[in-house]
């Protein structure tokens, strides 16, 4: 049936179109009637139970050194959700920095390599631009500043030592070696001192 049919002359709907819609609107709503008291039977029917709905609630301020307290006397994680009526997340996250997980990622935790700000010559960054590169590459060598332009102009590019070395570690043709070298000798001269930074932090 076409519920857009009109009358010809008035071009008003057809009263069987009408018919036809409010049927559908009485029939959606009757369903929707239908769910919310399934919906409510289920819900009293549970509330009998003596189950409860909604979210478990959290460990408050007040029960929260009780709960760490008995962590530490060795009470399990399940036995505390159960005595405080609360979910076991609750409890991990009251508990969050005594369980072992906390003091294994700490010690895993070491400090970010810090950028380094080294001159390319303008050849060694006309050919890699040329180049195929990993991404990592790709972004230090975009993000990298001009700062002398025109012939003999020098790029600026602010990366960890060890995309600088594999920038400088790209085969280059021999047109650009002399420049390459150049390159190279600011990577190896500044690799020394990092390593060494490195070492004096993980001693102290």
């Amino acid at each position: 049936m076409d519920l857009t049919a009109r009358h010809p002359r008035t071009g008003e709907l057809l009263s069987t179109v009408k018919f036809m819609v409010q049927t559908l609107a009485a029939a959606g709503e009757l369903q929707r009637d239908l769910q919310r008291e399934l919906t409510f039977d289920g819900l009293r029917a549970a509330e009998a139970k003596g189950n409860k709905g909604g979210r478990r609630p959290a460990v408050t301020g007040e029960t929260t050194a009780d709960v760490r307290a008995a962590y530490l006397d060795g009470r399990s994680i399940a036995a505390l959700a159960r005595e405080h009526s609360v979910s076991r997340g609750a409890v991990r996250t009251a508990v969050a920095d005594l369980m072992p997980e906390h003091f294994a990622a700490d010690e895993d935790m070491t400090a970010p390599e810090l950028p380094v700000s080294l001159d390319m010559p303008g050849k060694v960054a006309n050919f890699l631009r040329a180049t195929e590169l990993e991404p990592t590459e790709r972004a230090a060598l975009d993000h990298g500043v001009i700062v002398r332009r025109g012939q003999g102009y020098t790029l600026r590019v602010s990366t960890t030592t060890a995309v600088h070395r594999a920038l400088d570690g790209t085969s280059a043709i021999p047109a650009q070696r002399k420049a390459r070298r150049e390159y190279a000798n600011r990577v190896n001269l500044h690799a020394p001192a990092t390593d060494l930074g490195s070492q004096s932090r993980s001693a102290t």
